[in-house]
């Protein structure tokens, strides 16, 4: 550096010249400091700095105002170093931030730590203000990020410590810049004054943010330990805890039971999760099914003194409701009390809800009342919400009458009025009891009162009417809606469809369904399930075949229910290339035959005569590991009594109890006392007319009218007197079919007067239709 030391001749010369009388505005910085010298107190100590920073740092700036290259570095050593003094750091921080430029603050800041080598011990200290206000310069160019370290690594190399917030500025731009592994260089390598509970907070955050959870860690156990300097506050729990609970959380996990941990080592030190991240941590919990230890750590930080809110004891009574835990949820409502946790309105909802649903309404309406009856530390008004849900739940247990009361208690509270969701409670509280006409009145009223309907209230009155009968109604209120703009869903077509299919109004049904088409409604599987189970039990497999089609188009799937009665209808038509092409289709898109496929199944190739089939499809049936049921056998057993081969039909039989330990019902008693009947084994029969009375399997009018025919041939009169005695003591009417056959026996043989007293008082029933097969018996 050039001597700033100035000859005799020299200094008198520039003496001189700066003497010259000048304008105020034209006085050089040299002159003011020169004048402030001159009449600065003769005792005053000359190597003191100058008192007045504004002052200094207005000439400095105004001598550096030019371009970096024109600066005069004598005039600025005479300003910064006079007498061998240093500025305040003050003073060098607010020259270097308010130079503008990083550039021009770079060039300073070189200057300065140059020429503060000759400045007394420690003067190095003065350069950190002014790297600070370097490094906040250059935070505001866009370009930053490639600069941070190496501003660093100069600073290092010029041994300028860095000062707390430059340490804090450096660690935070560079995380926030994605430079990691330098912000955690600059870290370790600070002095250990520097790494305060703030910046241990950013290195936490920022480590946790991209993964390294055990880095993280190891930062958190140093502010942890007992004799920690900088230990933890409540925003190191908020950040550790809350990274924790992301979902998206990258790095190794971290199980819910270490983040409990740590939150008891942050609450010895009385450091607690805020509410919102306590109400999260125990809805995770919760939600993994880990309620005891949602329970435990609740209690826990209200136990060591935690502020808790009632959000986080809503989301553990929400957990709990959904279990119907009573007992823990009253139990956690005594702890909110005792602690001073006062409920609110979300608190009473959840109980409510939860009651509502249990059907414990008296007990709902308890909770009710003493919410809005001014009780002791409870302040909290119920809203629509609460309102709706107790309407909803009285309709639920038939107390509609209950729920237009409240309805109307609900009006006179200020700011609460019924909206859609109470009117469409009621209307189908009302239609589930048959009460279509109230229903129909407080839609009226709905609509008296302008307040909005929505598809929930097409729905309500649909099924309402569907439900008792009045079809006709429910399609012309439908259509009614349909022109007021009130357009129809799935749930709108499904019960209307389904509603005709059960009355077998098989061209209504597929009108809607064309219809729904036709109006692109956003439909769901449930209304093409409904269609082909009505079509196929309609003998309808070609529109069945259709809706398939249609149904694979909208992008759903045929399930096992809809397979069945497929195959089922496919087998009423005799088809037996349909039913191999379902069954395929079902194996290749995954979906297992269970009981009802197999029955149908054993039905239709029992009903042609191919046994050896269907024993094969009984066999895959128990392979599958899918149990025969009553109607399986019995399937078997019909067939085997119409082809006449009783032996085996029996053989069957005598299986059911020995192997597969299922009881016969009454329709397999009947195929086989009538066909043993056929077969004149009396005796046979007369056994299973036993075994059904040990077994307690009541026999019915079929099965006595095949008895009789037995009797009958084998003139066993006596027989016969004891059968209709029974019959008479189990109140099994006789038919034609039973009056036909006595009347001719009991006649020919002189008993007229025991048939009169038999039939006295009797209300002689119709004959049933013959069976076409045992499967719909069954």
């Amino acid at each position: 550096m050039k001597s700033l030391s100035l000859s005799a001749s020299s200094h008198s010369k520039s003496l001189l010249h700066l003497l010259k009388p000048q304008t105020p505005q034209s006085k050089s910085p040299v002159f003011l400091l020169l004048s402030r010298h001159l009449c600065a107190n003769p005792n005053s100590n000359p190597n003191q700095p100058p008192q007045d920073d504004y002052s200094l740092v207005t000439q400095v700036l105004q001598l550096l105002r030019p371009n970096e290259k024109d600066w005069n570095f004598d005039q600025l050593h005479t300003l910064l170093f006079p007498n061998s003094t240093s500025p305040s750091p003050r003073s060098l921080f607010l020259i270097t931030r308010r130079l503008g430029a990083p550039s021009k603050a770079l060039k300073f800041f070189d200057y300065v730590s140059e020429n503060v080598a000759g400045t007394p011990p420690g003067s190095k200290a003065l350069l950190s203000t002014a790297f600070q206000a370097l490094l906040e310069l250059t935070l505001r160019e866009p370009t930053s990020k490639n600069k941070l370290f190496e501003l660093y690594k100069m600073a290092k190399d010029r041994n300028v410590p860095l000062n707390l917030k430059a340490a804090g500025l450096l660690v935070r731009s560079m995380g926030a810049a994605g430079m990691e592994d330098e912000a955690l260089i600059v870290f370790n390598e600070l002095h250990l004054g520097l790494k305060t509970t703030h910046i241990r907070n950013v290195m936490v955050g920022m480590l946790l943010k991209i993964g390294r959870v055990d880095d993280a860690l190891k930062v958190l156990d140093e502010m942890l330990h007992p004799e920690a300097k900088f230990r933890v506050d409540d925003f190191t729990s908020d950040v550790v805890i809350g990274s924790l609970l992301r979902r998206q959380q990258i790095g190794r996990s971290v199980s819910e039971e270490e983040i409990v941990e740590l939150v008891s080592r942050f609450g010895k030190h009385g450091v607690f999760p805020n509410s919102t991240i306590l109400t999260k941590l125990v809805t995770v919990l919760c939600r993994n099914r880990k309620i005891g230890i949602a329970w435990d750590v609740l209690h826990d930080v209200m136990k060591m003194g935690g502020a808790v809110e009632a959000a986080p004891c809503n989301a553990l009574l929400t957990a709990l409701g959904r279990g119907n835990d009573f007992k823990r949820m009253s139990e956690l409502m005594a702890k909110m009390e005792e602690m001073g946790i006062k409920p609110d309105v979300i608190t009473f909802g959840i109980l409510i809800n939860r009651l509502c649903k249990s059907r414990r309404i008296d007990a709902a309406l308890e909770v009710f009342e003493k919410m809005s009856g001014g009780v002791k530390g409870v302040s909290a008004e119920p809203d629509v919400i609460i309102y709706n849900t107790l309407i909803d739940g009285l309709c639920k247990v038939g107390r509609q009458e209950e729920g237009l009361r409240l309805m109307e208690r609900m009006r006179s509270q200020g700011g609460c009025a019924p909206n859609t969701v109470t009117y469409n409670c009621l209307i189908d509280g009302f239609n589930k009891v048959g009460d279509i006409e109230m229903g129909h009145e407080l839609f009226d009223k709905m609509k008296e009162e302008g307040i909005p309907l929505n598809v929930a209230t097409l729905n309500t009155l649909l099924d309402g009417l569907c439900r008792h009968g009045r079809l006709n109604t429910a399609f012309d209120f439908f259509n009614e809606m349909q022109r007021d703009g009130l357009k129809g869903n799935a749930v709108t077509y499904t019960i209307l469809i389904t509603s005709f299919c059960n009355v077998n109004n098989i061209i209504k049904a597929m009108e809607l369904f064309n219809q729904m088409l036709s109006a692109e409604c956003p439909t769901d599987a449930r209304v093409y399930h409904c269609l082909i189970s009505g079509l196929s039990q309609a003998g309808r497999m070609e529109d069945a075949s259709f809706v398939v089609s249609k149904l694979k188009e909208a992008g759903f799937s045929m399930d096992i229910v809809s397979y069945n009665v497929m195959i089922n209808g496919f087998s009423s038509k005799n088809k037996p290339d349909k039913i191999h092409e379902m069954i395929e289709e079902m194996e290749a898109s995954g979906v297992k035959p269970d009981s009802v496929t197999y029955n149908t199944l054993l039905a239709y190739l029992s009903k042609a005569g191919d046994f050896k089939s269907a024993h094969k499809v009984l066999d895959r049936m128990m392979d599958e590991g899918i149990v025969p049921t009553v109607v399986t056998f019995g399937t078997l057993i019909h067939a085997h009594c119409l082809d006449g081969d009783i032996d085996k039909a029996m053989r069957i039989f005598r299986d059911m109890g020995s192997k597969s330990k299922i009881p016969p019902n009454t329709v397999i008693y009947s195929d086989l006392i009538n066909s043993l009947c056929k077969k004149n084994d009396v005796e046979q029969a007369l056994y299973l007319m036993e075994d059904m009375k040990e077994k307690g399997v009541r026999p019915n009018t079929q099965t006595f009218n095949a008895l009789f025919k037995g009797l009958r041939e084998n003139n066993l009169l006596k027989k016969a007197f004891q059968f209709m005695d029974r019959m008479v003591e189990q109140t099994c009417n006789p038919d034609y079919i039973t009056m036909e056959i006595l009347t001719e026996w009991l006649s020919g043989v002189g008993e007229i007067e025991r048939l009169r007293k038999f039939v006295q008082g009797y209300p002689v029933s119709k004959p049933q239709p013959k069976q076409k097969d045992g499967i719909v018996a069954l």
